[in-house]
């Protein structure tokens, strides 16, 4: 190798190696949350359970179709009509 490239080429990577050498205003640059892993768990109240109170179920229109019905005289033709149910 040739002396000139030599110094050539220290003299392109002097600079980077400056760089590179920690200092202390790179230390200062880092920013550390240690509050957030020390914190304690929240406690949360828990609440009495809910007492289901009963409700009966609602009640609906059912259409019952017209149909022959059976009495003790004979058979009975009855209508449509609507049933709660």
């Amino acid at each position: 190798m040739n002396i000139k490239q030599i110094l050539a080429g220290v003299a392109l990577l002097l600079p980077f190696a400056v760089i590179s050498i920690p200092s202390q205003a790179s230390a200062s640059q880092i920013i550390v949350n240690h509050h957030g892993l020390n914190r304690p768990a929240q406690i949360i109240a828990k609440k009495p359970p809910q007492v289901r109170r009963y409700t009966p179920p609602a009640k609906r229109k059912v259409l019952v179709s017209a149909h022959w019905e059976k009495t003790n005289h004979g058979r009975k033709w009855v209508a449509a009509h609507y049933v709660y149910k």
